[in-house]
């Protein structure tokens, strides 16, 4: 409630001085993302939570599977070092699954009507929602990386590649954040939200080549995957990671996600008139 009224009290400010729009775009996205991380600290168990199961797929799969990196035509030396960029770009489509959580809290709240009558801008909003997702992405990419690594993983693309791995997992995961804060708004309940998450992102996590190669999948799942932004993310996270990396692939897998992005981040904005609409 006290961030609300800041914010309000800020837009106020920002209204009766004259200031460029693009400046009072970005202070509000900043106000709100400091929000949502004031919040995560107050509640660092939520990140804690959305590692346990990655961590069961890195740890337990990574160790039961491991003899598959021995079948002819698998592509890689070991499975653990194949599956933590899949287990990176699942924990960031699954996180920003939930994204739309908060804005349905703030629904219930009456924060979200008091913010949509302030002159925050519907950008903003999502803007702020969108960086505290990576910042989250980030935090939670880098625990999983270091878990690999301590687990005996190497990876030969060096701390480059896994950088470029975290940008693959961020900009997933801002697109299913967009689409989260997208439905949020449309069905405005958190049980039906849920649902919607869980339909798409298990689905798409097993038509990918998340745990397995796309060389020994059946023919139809892996003419799906090439389709499948998961699979974007995971097969080029995995490229940069590798000896000699085919940069024109993860070129491509950027700019299809990054064009995913956005697209999610502009029907997101817009399903504020329907949300508008039907209060």
């Amino acid at each position: 409630m006290t961030t609300t009224v800041d914010l309000n009290r800020q837009t106020s400010t920002s209204v009766s001085k004259p200031s460029h729009g693009g400046s009072r775009f970005l202070a509000h996205s900043a106000l709100l993302t400091v929000r949502s991380l004031r919040t995560l600290s107050r509640q660092p168990m939520y990140l804690a939570f959305t590692l346990i199961q990655p961590m069961i797929w890195l740890l337990l799969f990574g160790q039961l599977f491991k003899r598959l990196s021995d079948l002819p035509g698998f592509g890689a030396g070991s499975y653990l070092e194949y599956l933590t960029p899949g287990v990176v770009v699942m924990t960031a489509m699954w996180s920003a699954g939930w994204a739309g959580t908060s804005f349905i809290q703030d629904m219930d709240r009456g924060v979200m009507d008091r913010n949509l009558t302030s002159p925050v801008r519907r950008g903003a909003l999502i803007a702020g929602s969108l960086a505290y997702q990576a910042v989250t992405t980030v935090i939670q990419s880098v625990i999983v990386i270091g878990i690999a690594l301590l687990s005996g993983a190497r990876f030969d693309g060096g701390v480059s590649g896994l950088l470029v791995l975290i940008v693959f997992a961020v900009l997933l995961a801002l697109a299913f954040a967009a689409l989260s804060d997208a439905v949020a708004l449309l069905v405005r309940q958190q049980e039906a939200l849920i649902g919607v998450s869980q339909f798409l992102t298990t689905p798409l996590t097993f038509l990918s080549s998340v745990l397995m190669a796309a060389a020994l999948m059946p023919g139809w799942v892996a003419d799906a995957a090439r389709f499948n932004p998961v699979d974007w993310a995971a097969a080029g996270g995995r490229e940069v990671l590798s000896a000699n990396p085919d940069w024109g692939l993860v070129g491509r897998d950027l700019g299809l996600l990054l064009a995913l992005m956005l697209v999610m981040a502009w029907l997101a904005t817009r399903a504020f008139r329907a949300y508008q609409r039907s209060v």
